[in-house]
């Protein structure tokens, strides 16, 4: 069944973890095994032979580069100026996957439906992975011109925080008022029907973007706070807002997400019963307070900043997505729900946030 995976950070890959995704993942993961810089070297999941193995034929694909002010222990650049050319250089690698034939750029329904109707099986024809750009955190942004750049570039979604404080809204593990110039964003975000990302953003930042914003919303990658406490998760009350909203949320892969209190570096998925099956209890509950399935898909956000260590136990490569079909087979979902789930969610919303 055709996926579609809301949440990569396939060019943050590339550049500043060094990985060349055109390679099998035996050798992506046999060129960095003697590193130790990162705790995922030698354990990466994703390689596009694997994407298409997976049938993921069309991805989120994002740009990411934090600015962190003196005295932040977060990593970053340090100033915007810089972060903004991170994400330049983040585009020019996806341009370069574009003229490889590896990768194609969607930014409107035209290009979007002409992709999905040529997408049969990747595998076998090396057909391009379709890719909707998004930016993960706005700090690159140094102001709203610069959003206009960007939206020209293909710019389609945008998260205004990730981690910490950020220039335009606080983010995971932080809480604040959305500044002044995050509620212009939004109304430029608005102006440009650029899709508002609300994964990230912090408690009280979430409720103030949506009443600030009235274009399209989807939470990319995200799962539960009821299941896993913590606020990086979505409280039942931003569920059934997000819900009304018309909004879909994508799973996440992250094991740290998926069971509670893992502490990172020492649990292990398999001790910690951290499996694919876990991840469809958090969509469960989604699809339980909306009384249906329609505002669920995947956002795995594999390879972003983790691999297997911190990975379901029962995922080797990104192309063991396809087992979701079958969980989701066993636990009573209908065809078209689970059609939904993989693909149609995602494509729906698309369709009305471009039309």
């Amino acid at each position: 069944m055709l996926i579609v995976d809301a949440h990569l950070d396939l060019s943050m890959n590339a550049l500043e973890w060094n990985r060349d995704y055109t390679q099998p993942i035996e050798e992506i993961r046999a060129r960095e095994a003697h590193l130790t810089d990162k705790p995922d070297r030698g354990l990466g999941v994703i390689s596009f032979d694997e994407m298409r193995k997976g049938n993921i034929g069309l991805c989120v694909a994002t740009q990411i580069a934090r600015y962190v002010k003196k005295g932040s222990e977060l990593p970053g650049w340090h100033s915007p100026e810089q972060a903004w050319a991170q994400t330049q250089g983040q585009l020019a690698w996806y341009k370069m996957m574009e003229k490889r034939g590896e990768m194609t750029q969607i930014t409107d329904l035209d290009s979007l439906h002409t992709h999905l109707k040529s997408w049969h099986n990747g595998l076998e024809d090396k057909h391009p992975i379709g890719y909707i750009l998004s930016l993960e955190g706005a700090d690159s942004i140094v102001d709203l011109s610069h959003l206009e750049i960007a939206h020209a570039y293909g710019l389609r979604a945008l998260g205004p925080a990730h981690y910490g404080p950020g220039s335009y809204a606080f983010g995971t593990d932080s809480e604040g008022p959305l500044p002044k110039k995050g509620i212009e964003l939004l109304k430029k975000l608005e102006e440009l029907n650029i899709i508002l990302d609300a994964t990230h953003l912090s408690d009280i930042c979430f409720w103030t973007a949506l009443e600030n914003y009235s274009g399209p919303v989807w939470a990319s990658h995200h799962l539960t706070r009821a299941l896993t406490p913590h606020n990086r998760q979505l409280s039942d009350d931003m569920i059934k807002a997000l819900i009304e909203r018309g909004a879909v949320i994508g799973m996440a892969f992250d094991a740290w997400m998926i069971v509670p209190a893992w502490v990172r570096g020492k649990t292990e998925p398999v001790t910690a019963g951290a499996n694919m099956e876990k991840i469809i209890d958090h969509l469960d509950h989604i699809c339980q307070i909306a009384g249906n399935a329609n505002h669920v898909g995947i956002g795995s956000d594999l390879d972003g900043g983790f691999g297997r260590e911190q990975s379901p136990y029962d995922l080797e490569t990104i192309a063991d997505l396809q087992k979701v079909t079958d969980i989701l087979q066993k636990r009573g979902y209908s065809a078209k729900d689970i059609e939904g789930i993989m693909h149609q969610n995602w494509i729906s919303f698309l369709e009305r946030a471009w039309s």
